[in-house]
């Protein structure tokens, strides 16, 4: 699902026009939108039943450049991570 599919999804789920749909959208998964703002603050971002939003730091590492094989230096940084939720979880499982 793309993010014009999910807008789709969420105008039809809630009887909404596709413009409100996008704006619902937008406000939860732009660069600037809720979930962003809080990870670039360092906090948590929890839905219960569905997952946990958080950031963790990488320590600095040796990798190597798959396509000379030379070994390079990657710099310390934050990452963002998602972690399913056990109802998640659950629901994917049970197919």
């Amino acid at each position: 699902m793309n993010k014009q599919e999910l807008v789709d999804a969420v105008a039809k789920s809630l009887a909404k026009s596709k413009a409100e749909a996008a704006k619902i959208v937008e406000a939860l998964f732009a660069p600037g939108g809720v979930i962003c703002s809080e990870l670039k603050k360092g906090r948590k971002v929890q839905i219960t039943g569905f997952g946990n939003f958080e950031t963790r730091k990488r320590k600095a590492r040796t990798g190597r450049n798959p396509r000379t094989g030379r070994a390079i230096s990657i710099k310390a940084g934050v990452a963002p991570v998602f972690r399913a939720g056990k109802g998640l979880k659950e629901l994917v499982n049970k197919r």
